[in-house]
């Protein structure tokens, strides 16, 4: 009995022991975490912080973008998504339920406000094991009202998460110009994927800021928790060259042609020439950048696709020439077919090589002959034509400011490349090259960079860097580039030989060229065939002397009815466009012009100098043949009627005299003759190049004058 009390004793003892080791341990270990605040070398407040330490994204607001005028393209709203928090730990105050009590009554409310049947909102409401549920499509992009009105009903666990959106208020409106921007599939911010909102996104999408701060186990801060805010940095402002009632005038006429002609694609390009500003752009097919809705082509038409331009390309051609003093109007070629040497298949015009007999180069212009530019560029020489194709920026990008900017390319390699490339087949390009290269000849030679942003501004500072209007280059003088204008005129006004009449604007001075480009079979070998298979244009500016436009419109495989041209649809584009867009800028259309016909007086027995006075005030120009004081004879006689700039020859008294003259007609050379009564002998065609008797020269009644004429 003693010996079991002892072994009780001493069992207790060591219980005693261990316990009271087991309490100092813990005394101890508690005292030190009281004292140094640590465990483990681990400081415990810091610790405790950070599990109670939220983290949360300020997003930055996307900049807007405007038009030229300020008027809004793309702008963010706030949008509401619909949450269900289901998970009864949510609620801390039994009076004050934050999660949904009652699926059915909370389903039935809900039904009536989204599309969503009341069955598949109970469904979600009654999931186990879940603390919220969204609701799908349905349950996103709530507007404002709505939201109000859910709200008042006081569901408990109905809650909404606000949230950006990029809207777009005047749906398809230049919209591969713009773009779209969206969040990607993880979230964070929203980023542009096509147009300005790709190209502008560094500007546009700001950085976010945060927020630190000690929150609860749901996220909601603790009273008096200490907080850190980094502000977000808002995006920028982008203020576009698009004027939005040109863009409209170019909406309309787009959607009135893919109504009635549904082609495979047509785009349009308006633009400034003296600046260089892209007043309008769009493009059919299109698609509402909000909803995404008819998004299946994903190129902008006039920057990202190269394309054979066909004969627009012919007035950069006659540019080159006219700069090189390489075309004479009046000079003649054989038209209908133009052989390359050592190639088989010869260079035909549009009418199946018939052509139209022997005719002159400005006609060969108006009908829109490729043997006439062919022909040409033996007298520009080749090499020569590809260094103003270069100095025009074809084959290489215009920098305009959009993404993915194709650059074309000049076809030269083998000497048919160089032919057909005259006349636009081959070497292809982009609508904004053919833009940018036209501005050399509607603004005086001076080329100007195309551009669709006008700037940008900081919506906190004000800050704007603007863009300025940049010279791209001078590939001609302002005298060719008027020259040029007035022979593209006459494709428009030509009522027997012009290609171009359909677009003749009474009142606005139309100049320009039309395009019928062939495409190149996809499946290989040449050029599809059919009437409906081609891309029909038109590059026009206007008015011709001081061109304060240039539109280009481009159509390619409308569906044509019988008798129907591929100028129609293009027709249906530019004009409207044109003219409305004029009438908007407040250029009121001139009174038609008259040429008027000088009717010449009799000048026998006036002096020399008045007579040659009253010649130039005639609009005339005058050639004496003699060195006396006084007129004995003219040619053309009395009575006559000259067009301005014509020759009148006024023989006088005392010696005859022969005039130099290179460069005149054979009209002007069979007048001097007659006057001088001398006898002529020609030989060649085009315009005087050589002369028997030497100018200035005594000559007498009789004498024989050999005259050589050649094609220049």
């Amino acid at each position: 009995m003693k010996s079991r009390k002892l072994n009780t004793n001493r069992g207790a003892a060591i219980l005693f022991i261990i316990f009271g080791l087991s309490f100092f341990i813990i005394a101890v270990r508690f005292l030190t975490i009281e004292i140094t605040g640590q465990a483990d070398g681990k400081v415990l407040a810091a610790k405790a912080a950070k599990k109670y330490l939220r983290t949360s994204t300020i997003p930055a607001s996307r900049g807007n973008i405007y038009d030229a005028s300020g008027e809004v393209i793309a702008e963010n709203v706030v949008s509401y998504n619909l949450v269900a928090i289901l998970d009864p730990k949510a609620t801390i105050d039994p009076e004050h339920p934050k999660h949904v009590v009652n699926p059915r009554k909370t389903a039935q409310a809900l039904a009536k406000y989204i599309d969503m049947p009341e069955s598949k909102i109970y469904s979600l409401l009654t999931q186990k094991g879940r603390f919220q549920v969204e609701f799908g499509k349905a349950g996103q992009d709530i507007p404002y009202q709505t939201k109000n009105e859910i709200q008042k009903l006081n569901l408990p666990g109905i809650q909404f998460e606000a949230v950006p959106k990029r809207t777009y208020p005047n749906g398809s409106f230049a919209s591969h110009l713009v773009g779209y921007a969206q969040k990607n599939e993880t979230g964070g911010q929203m980023a542009g994927v096509m147009g300005i909102e790709k190209s502008m996104n560094a500007a546009l999408e700001g950085k976010d800021g945060k927020i630190s701060y000690e929150g609860d186990f749901w996220g909601y801060i603790l009273p008096n928790a200490h907080k850190k805010v980094t502000k977000p940095k808002n995006g920028e402002n982008v203020y576009l060259t698009i004027d939005k009632k040109i863009q409209s005038f170019v909406e309309d006429a787009l959607g009135k042609v893919q109504k009635q002609y549904n082609p495979k694609k047509a785009f349009v390009v308006v633009a400034d020439p003296k600046t260089g500003r892209i007043l309008a752009m769009g493009q059919r097919p299109t698609f509402d950048p909000e909803t995404r809705k008819g998004l299946s082509v994903w190129q902008n038409e006039a920057v990202e696709t190269a394309y054979e331009p066909g004969s627009t390309m012919k007035i950069f051609t006659l540019a080159a020439a006219v700069q090189e003093g390489a075309f004479h109007p009046y000079a003649t070629y054989k038209s209908g077919e133009f052989h390359v040497k050592n190639v088989p298949n010869p260079i035909k015009d549009h009418n199946g090589g018939v052509g139209w007999g022997r005719i002159t180069f400005l006609e060969g212009l108006q009908r829109s002959s490729n043997v006439a530019f062919a022909t040409l560029l033996d007298y520009i020489k080749q090499d020569k034509l590809k260094q103003y194709l270069e100095a025009f920026g074809f084959g290489k990008k215009t920098k305009v400011g959009l993404p993915n900017e194709a650059s074309g390319k000049i076809l030269y390699d083998y000497p048919v490349e160089r032919y057909t490339t005259t006349f636009g087949q081959g070497t292809t390009v982009t609508a904004m090259q053919m833009i940018q290269a036209a501005t050399a000849v509607a603004n005086d030679g001076k080329m100007m960079k195309p551009y669709v942003v006008d700037k940008v501004v900081n919506p906190t500072t004000g800050k704007t860097e603007k863009t300025k209007p940049t010279v791209a280059g001078n590939p001609i003088s302002a005298d060719t580039a008027k020259k040029v204008r007035d022979y593209l005129r006459t494709v428009v006004t030509n009522k027997k030989t012009g290609t171009g009449t359909a677009y003749n604007i009474p009142g606005y001075e139309v100049t320009g060229k039309t395009g019928t480009a062939q495409i190149p079979n996809p499946n290989g070998g040449g050029y599809l065939t059919g009437t409906d298979n081609y891309i029909f244009s038109f590059l026009g500016m206007a008015p011709k002397d001081n061109p304060k436009l240039i539109v280009y419109a481009v159509v390619q495989q409308p569906h044509l009815k019988a008798g129907e041209l591929g100028g129609e649809p293009v027709k249906a584009l530019f004009n409207p466009i044109m003219k409305n867009s004029l009438q908007y800028l407040n250029i009121k259309p001139a009174k038609g012009k008259v040429v008027r016909l000088a009717k010449l007086p009799d000048f026998t027995g006036d002096s020399r100098t008045e007579a040659s006075s009253a010649v130039r005030a005639l609009g005339l120009t005058p050639v004496v043949l003699g060195d006396g004081d006084t007129v004995t004879a003219q040619e053309p006689g009395a009575q006559e009627k000259l067009l301005p700039g014509a020759k009148v020859f006024l023989k006088t008294n005392g010696n005859r005299v022969m005039p130099d003259i290179r460069g005149f007609s054979k009209r002007d050379v069979v007048g001097a003759a007659k006057l001088l009564g001398l006898r002529l002998v020609i030989s060649g065609e085009g315009y005087a190049v050589s002369q028997s008797i030497p100018a200035k020269s005594k000559v007498k009644s009789g004498q024989a004058l050999t005259v050589k004429f050649k094609n220049p």
